[in-house]
């Protein structure tokens, strides 16, 4: 009885934290990224590192901690709308010599919907204008109190640039996940999840996958929701071999038929036919919810190619993309590919009027004599490297279809006094200014008893006989008018301003 009890003591075994950075566009995550991985990973091994894989480790004092790369809080929003349980812990980066910026109150939402702790890393402490103490007041507004101002979430400060405080980071790291006590069973089929993922040339499907459960081997056999692997081989975050990754560690596997979405779960099964039951059901599932929406004929859509450097950056981007307001105009996605723009994508942009919109991706010399040439030039190709400025260009083609908004501003009001002149549609009238100001140029109504009876402008304006720009309430004028109507003593000339403005999701 008493060995039972040890064992399952031991099928539990503590593990690393696994942690993701979120925050501003600019407010330095990736720098702080650099800067860990310059800290804890030598500069040799960091050479090693050939490609973006989405995750990696550092060893303090003996301890590792896994560090999540994401595109931003989108990525982490669309794992998470997912079931995806992705981190322990969240970065909050926030630059202590600017403020807190819509993105920062973003990333705070998703770290609070994920209910992990957060420690807020004020970053960039080498500018002379931080100002942490400005960044808390602040955070506090947005219900993120940290200790050093009466709360219970910790801060830390520090220079990505000058790579400071970077220590002083990674101790509290591993002082919050060891309060949480994490910890794993590693005697159960390895189970996880996708964090990156693309099509490679020569390796075929490549994913990056966080182990939670068991261990996870070569030769296993692995399945996510949609696609299937028998791992032909691991390797570390370093691009070396391995033969075993345990829970909280980020493997590179090799293996898979096609490329599986980030954010799926994988679960390691004793055969390919319990695996491909497993993708059956799944099929099965996505088939009974597949929803068809009917786009109505009346209103406004902009088409687009969406392009991507990883599977990651395009699902997050979807993710984002789909929640702009769509009210006013619909957003149809025609077509949303890893790899660079190709023939093939500016054909189907060609044919269907639609643009493309690319995320750290190249344009292929073919495309580019294609345009050059004039051959496509209907064709708009725009491609990005923040995920930010390609929302907002999205927005703004949008907003674009849209027809503008006309409003109209009232600037001034004359009583007409006396008619000295007219003739065919244009007259002199004499009045005073009863309200606001008078411009030449300015746009007129004409209102009889109150109710309009025709519309004119002023040609020409006057005061004492000098030709005047402007004149203000209380001035007596003449006014050279013209118009679909002849003004009569009495009535009331309404001048006015219309202002176009862009129509607005």
């Amino acid at each position: 009885m008493k060995k039972k009890i040890e064992k399952k003591k031991e099928d539990k075994l503590k593990r690393p934290p696994v942690v993701v950075v979120l925050g501003h566009v600019d407010h330095g995550k990736s720098s702080l990224l650099e800067a860990i991985k310059d800290f804890k990973i030598t500069a040799k091994e960091s050479g090693g590192i050939t490609q973006h894989i989405g995750a990696y480790e550092v060893d303090m004092e003996g301890k590792k901690i896994t560090f999540v790369d994401t595109p931003g809080h989108e990525a982490f929003s669309a794992m998470r709308s997912r079931g995806a349980e992705v981190a322990d812990i969240a970065l909050l980066v926030v630059d202590a010599a600017q403020s807190v910026q819509p993105q920062t109150k973003e990333a705070i939402m998703a770290i609070k919907k994920a209910e992990i702790p957060m420690i807020v890393v004020l970053n960039k402490m080498d500018m002379p204008t931080a100002d942490p103490e400005k960044i808390k007041r602040e955070l506090s507004k947005v219900d993120v109190f940290v200790e050093s101002a009466g709360g219970t979430i910790p801060s830390v400060k520090v220079s990505a640039k000058e790579k400071t405080g970077i220590k002083d980071l990674l101790e509290m790291i591993l002082l919050v996940a060891d309060m949480q006590e994490l910890k794993s069973e590693i005697d159960v089929p390895a189970e996880g999840l996708v964090i990156e993922s693309y099509m490679d040339g020569l390796k075929g499907p490549v994913a990056t996958v966080i182990v939670q459960k068991g261990v996870l081997r070569n030769k296993n056999i692995i399945a996510t929701d949609l696609a299937l692997a028998k791992v032909k081989s691991l390797e570390d975050f370093l691009g070396k071999s391995i033969t075993e990754a345990y829970p909280s560690q980020p493997a590179i596997v090799l293996g898979f038929e096609k490329v599986p979405g980030v954010g799926e779960k994988f679960k390691s099964y004793d055969t390919v036919e319990q695996a491909l039951a497993k993708l059956k059901k799944e099929e099965q599932k996505r088939e009974i919810n597949v929803n068809v929406v009917e786009s109505d004929p009346d209103k406004k859509v902009l088409n687009i190619i969406l392009k991507g450097d990883v599977f990651g950056s395009l699902e997050a981007i979807e993710g984002v993309l789909k929640n702009l307001p769509q009210d006013k105009v619909s957003l149809r996605i025609l077509k949303t590919e890893v790899g660079d723009i190709n023939e093939t994508d500016v054909k189907l942009a060609d044919m269907s009027l639609c643009q493309i919109v690319g995320f750290r991706v190249k344009i292929s010399p073919t495309v580019l004599q294609l345009l050059k040439n004039d051959m496509k030039k209907n064709v708009r190709i725009k491609t990005f490297n923040v995920i930010y400025e390609l929302i907002q260009e999205v927005r703004y083609g949008m907003e674009k279809s849209l027809e503008p908004e006309i409003t109209r501003k009232e600037l001034g009001r004359v009583k007409s006094l006396i008619i000295f002149w007219g003739e065919k549609n244009r007259q002199i009238v004499g009045g005073k200014i009863i309200a606001g100001e008078m411009k030449k140029g300015l746009k007129l109504e004409v209102l009889r008893d109150e109710q309009k009876v025709g519309t004119g402008r002023i040609i020409n304006l006057q005061r004492d006989k000098k030709d005047a720009e402007k004149l203000v309430k209380g001035d007596e004028c003449g006014i050279l008018f013209e118009g679909n109507i002849k003004v009569e003593k009495g009535d009331i000339l309404l001048a006015y301003i219309e202002e176009r403005k862009k129509g607005e999701l």
